[in-house]
């Protein structure tokens, strides 16, 4: 079993949860509009969590086992695999050596990687740079779980110069950095800080150039990808929500007891969590003020949960996810 949570990440976490997940009204009023979605490709991908598209409509995300995939109209294709090719791909003890990829954007430009122990988030800005995010530097994808439990802030935004072959730290300290967008403009990105609830806003250039900022706060559950829709609106993937159920919020619950969540840290494997967790599908939209416009629900998971991204092609919506086996597509 991986080492358990420290006590400082444990206290750091009974500091940030100040307030109750917001009430489900106005915009957050539940819904069944995801409860439309069709799932394609069922038992053939396995947590297809990010997507991009090339100049001849094809789709390509990544999977669970290492691998990567196109898909062109109806038909789904393998492309590569980024690790070794072993009967236990797909399973977090193999991560390491058969890899899983996470953010994937096309790019016609061919760039070398950094070897970071999270890769995570990736953006391609219209000037050549590429931005991504390390979302620890403690713990692997593998055990995320711990991440969100701890509550770190040892994630961090950096840009790679692919003319220039060289790598800087952007932005250093952040809470499980995880998805990010950049603005129309780009002049600010957008960075999910999922193991607190939050998006924050860097500004990259202007008058504000250097600036961080909460963006939106309190969310009603964990952040994952942020994509910016046709209609200019920002839409994030939740990955778990924070609704109340009979059993009530998992980590929230465990935030005034430090002592408590190491116990059990200590005594369980990291598979008990998800018991605790709804099958609630969500995914949000959120204006460029940082408010919840709309909100977009499956609140008994029937057709999907866990959104990690929602991406937008051709009058088509794509949801992904981390672990399930299949792909959602709403009208």
């Amino acid at each position: 079993m991986p080492p358990v949570p420290s006590e400082e990440g444990a206290a750091c976490r009974d500091a940030i949860f100040e307030k109750p997940p917001p009430a489900l009204v106005g915009s957050l009023q539940v819904n069944k509009k995801l409860q439309s979605g069709q799932r394609i490709f069922t038992g053939q991908l396995k947590g297809p969590e990010s997507f991009t598209v090339d100049d001849k409509g094809n789709i390509y995300t990544g999977t669970v086992d290492g691998k990567l995939w196109m898909i062109s109209g109806d038909q789904l294709h393998f492309i590569t695999r980024m690790g070794q090719d072993m009967p236990e791909c797909g399973t977090p003890d193999y991560e390491p050596v058969c890899g899983r990829p996470h953010g994937v954007r096309m790019d016609q430009d061919g760039v070398d990687g950094l070897p970071f122990k999270f890769l995570n988030g990736l953006e391609i800005s219209k000037k050549t740079l590429i931005y991504f995010t390390d979302s620890s530097s403690k713990w692997e994808r593998r055990h995320h779980k711990y991440e969100v439990i701890e509550t770190n802030h040892l994630g961090r935004l950096l840009a790679y110069d692919p003319v220039t072959r060289t790598g800087r730290t952007v932005l250093s300290g952040l809470y499980m950095a995880n998805g990010i967008a950049l603005s129309p403009f780009e002049d600010y990105i957008l960075i999910a800080e999922t193991s607190i609830c939050r998006i924050i806003r860097y500004w990259v250039s202007g008058a504000n150039a250097g600036k961080k900022e909460v963006f939106v706060d309190n969310l009603p559950g964990y952040p994952d990808n942020i994509r910016l829709s046709s209609t200019g609106l920002y839409r994030v993937g939740i990955s778990t929500t924070r609704f109340p159920s009979f059993f009530s919020p998992f980590l929230d619950a465990l935030g005034p007891y430090p002592f408590l969540k190491r116990f059990i840290a200590k005594v369980t494997p990291l598979s008990f969590y998800s018991i605790f967790l709804q099958k609630h599908g969500l995914f949000l939209e959120i204006n460029n003020k940082g408010d919840i416009v709309a909100s977009f629900h499956d609140p008994d998971g029937s057709v999907t949960w866990a959104v990690s991204d929602v991406f937008e092609h051709n009058g088509k919506v794509y949801l992904g996810n981390t672990e399930l086996p299949f792909l959602v597509v709403l009208q």
